[in-house]
């Protein structure tokens, strides 16, 4: 019954933080270069029951009863990096990444600079003039430098270079960065749709002026994947109930007979 016990609450705790990862989906369904995440699930290895009272001639003797699984457990959150759908907005600081890649920017707090990556290509030019994010965060170029973009119209090509017409008539010229990693599972999630990460390299991707990446949630699959997580969640919680139940019955049929 113990046994039981530890499989079932195990389980809720699991199925928990499977709603949560799921629930987190459905909510960005809607951002920009949003990736969906995953929870992976773990067993606990089984831990042997050994008896210690056995008692012999020649003193204790342990002997082993079996073993007892514990349940699962999260082994870690990953994320899809599969591709979402282009969209076009007609907004000439929108970008998209074809394939693989990530924009790169820079937060800055404090007077110190750390980058970050995302696939979230919804810029816009602040106050100074300068592209940036929906955060604040400045997008960088290939040589890591700020684009300054002021009131000048943007045009650019598939890889990625950018001409900014000034009113003057001058033309500002700029090549997005884009960066790519040999292994995302060492990528983290840091809020904001920011990756942080070691290992990033410049590549020649494909960046699609005037549209953006959808996030690549199946909103379907989520909900479907939601119910199921629900049902598992209530399905333990109930067998908690019946094995308390049945503990408290015990306890206290113990304590008549002793009585």
């Amino acid at each position: 019954m113990i046994r039981g016990l530890y499989t079932a609450v195990s389980g809720m705790i699991v199925q928990e933080n499977k709603q949560n990862v799921i629930s987190n989906n459905i909510a960005n369904a809607e951002t920009v270069g949003f990736k969906s995440d995953n929870l992976i699930a773990k067993s606990f290895k089984d831990v042997m029951m050994i008896n210690h009272d056995k008692g012999t001639s020649s003193g204790s003797q342990k002997v082993q009863l079996g073993t007892m699984s514990l349940g699962s457990s999260v082994a870690g959150v990953y994320s899809d990096f599969s591709q979402g759908t282009i969209k076009e907005t007609g907004n000439d600081t929108d970008f998209a990444i074809v394939g693989n890649g990530f924009f790169k920017v820079s937060r800055e707090s404090n007077g110190i600079a750390e980058e970050y990556y995302t696939r979230d290509g919804n810029f816009q030019v602040n106050i100074q003039g300068y592209l940036v994010n929906n955060y604040g965060d400045y997008v960088l170029d290939k040589n890591s430098n700020k684009i300054y973009v002021g009131d000048g119209k943007i045009t650019a090509n598939e890889n990625g270079d950018l001409s900014i017409e000034n009113n003057n008539g001058t033309v500002n010229n700029y090549s997005l960065a884009v960066v790519d990693f040999e292994d995302y599972t060492t990528l983290n999630k840091v809020g904001d749709n920011l990756y942080s990460g070691e290992g990033a390299v410049d590549i020649n991707a494909r960046v699609q002026h005037k549209s953006v990446e959808g996030s690549n949630i199946n909103i379907m699959n989520e909900m479907v994947n939601l119910m199921s997580v629900m049902r598992d969640f209530e399905s333990n919680q109930t067998l908690v109930q019946t094995m308390d139940e049945s503990l408290g019955k015990l306890i206290n049929n113990v304590g008549s007979v002793r009585g």
